[in-house]
């Protein structure tokens, strides 16, 4: 598994899950409940997306479009 994504903000986490979800790439997220254990509080726990190696070129592209879309 590979991680494309590390984050403490739960709206940028459901914006990459959601982007997963729609070009059909299955991931989860680890760490999840130590970074909420303290509300997020410790910024070297943060919660992260992985996916299958296999996918890893194609999430992070995707998610890159996506963010830079979103921002913009």
């Amino acid at each position: 598994m590979i991680e494309i994504l590390r984050t403490n903000n739960p709206v940028k986490l459901s914006f990459a899950q959601a982007v997963m979800n729609e070009i059909g790439i299955e991931h989860f997220t680890l760490d999840d409940g130590m970074s909420s254990l303290y509300g997020g509080g410790l910024p070297f726990i943060r919660q992260r997306l992985m996916v299958d190696e296999s996918d890893a070129h194609a999430a992070k592209t995707a998610l890159a479009r996506a963010l830079a879309e979103n921002e913009s």
